[in-house]
């Protein structure tokens, strides 16, 4: 017998109507922070949530994310005080990394969105930000061509399968089985983050679409020398000539740093940073050094 008050039209069977009918289907509201996440919290100061490893957590080094490297980036750089502690996007209330739990006892957490607000009310130096009509244009290169080029080194290209699996696939299961699946997953979402973008080459046999490689890669190295004629413009070290780094700044380095740390040298591995260190004149390597200084890491290479 269908029941009167199910919204789809075809008929429940029985049994299953009975076991609904014992346990009834509950639609719940929004779940809170885990009550751990409140325990991890500090007194003292703020929380920040980013993608890292335990160890570099631990020490508050650099994430290996650039998305959650750029505020952590920006939040040092404008004397906000916090900590770091590794997590992932599930565990993150609005499905995304980075966010900040404030000190207690506040309890509401702080999205990306809202980070840049909260950094110029609570840091002891936070930087005034750029006015130029080029702000946006210059942005577009890290959120296509510079981002597109992170995407498909990391999760397309098999020489930093170890890179990956390290950062991404390994933390979340010991499975082989689930890894692999996870990897798959990765790949599959960045190849369309890519094709998104229009980087891609016509495969008319197949009648699909596919990323190409070449034409990724040219667009990042177009990007990069553009970043370093714009920086070599500056009188200050700084993009835009502001006198102390910005949101852009923080941008910038963390794709620069991430792609010097983890993917330099004189193999196909190396691409990316072989290109921020040849950018112009050396300006984007520059820059990464003097953000590394800023932002009190200046142990990093």
């Amino acid at each position: 017998m269908a029941s009167t008050s199910a919204p789809w039209q075809w008929p429940v069977p029985r049994p299953l109507q009975q076991l609904f009918d014992y346990f009834p289907l509950v639609t719940y509201g929004s779940a809170e922070l885990p009550a751990r996440s409140h325990s991890a919290t500090s007194d003292a100061v703020p929380t920040l949530y980013v993608f890292a490893s335990e160890d570099d957590a631990r020490l508050g080094g650099p994430s290996f994310n650039p998305g959650c490297l750029k505020w952590q980036t920006f939040l040092r750089l404008a004397g906000v005080d916090f900590r770091v502690l590794p997590s992932t996007n599930h565990a993150s209330p609005t499905g995304a990394l980075p966010f900040l739990l404030p000190a207690r006892p506040a309890t509401t957490p702080i999205p990306a969105s809202k980070l840049h607000t909260y950094a110029l009310k609570h840091g002891t130096s936070p930087p005034a930000e750029p006015t130029t009509l080029r702000l946006e244009a210059y942005h577009s290169l890290l959120d296509l061509p510079i981002r597109n080029a992170w995407l498909h080194a990391l999760y397309l290209n098999p020489t930093h399968t170890r890179l990956l699996d390290a950062f991404y696939t390994s933390p979340a299961s010991s499975s082989p089985w689930i890894r692999d699946a996870i990897r798959r997953q990765l790949r599959r979402a960045a190849e369309a983050e890519i094709l998104k973008t229009g980087s891609y080459l016509s495969a008319a046999a197949a009648g699909t679409a596919v990323v190409d490689q070449e034409q990724v890669y040219t667009a990042a190295r177009e990007a990069l020398e553009a970043l370093a004629t714009l920086l070599a413009e500056s009188q200050t070290g700084w993009f835009f000539g502001a006198v102390a780094p910005t949101l852009f700044d923080a941008g910038v380095f963390a794709y620069t740093y991430l792609m010097v740390r983890y993917m330099d040298g004189d193999s196909e591995a190396g691409r990316l940073g072989g290109m921020v260190k040849s950018a112009g004149e050396g300006e984007l390597e520059s820059h990464r050094r003097r953000v590394l200084e800023a932002a009190g890491w200046g142990g990093e290479k």
